[in-house]
């Protein structure tokens, strides 16, 4: 066990460092278009947790199909528990 974490455990951290090292070193040679950081869109859904929901992406323009589907599985619960 002595062996294990005098020589192979600090032998697999540097190892994992110098990988990281080299995969971060990479970006000086790419072209400059391709070293910038990812542009970032802006994403058309809203998330149901604003709306009381468990957090599920919901497209814009379908709320109301969704609160339609949210009522008529609300009366068909009464119509079962009677």
């Amino acid at each position: 066990m002595a062996i294990f974490r005098q020589y192979i455990a600090p032998f697999i951290v540097v190892l994992i460092f110098l990988t990281a090292l080299v995969a971060v070193s990479a970006r000086i040679f790419l072209p400059s278009d391709m070293a910038a950081p990812a542009p970032i869109e802006e994403n058309r859904q809203i998330s149901r947790w604003e709306n009381g929901g468990l957090g599920f992406p919901v497209e814009l323009g379908t709320v109301g199909k969704i609160n339609s589907s949210l009522s008529s599985l609300s009366s068909l619960s009464h119509s079962l528990s009677v």
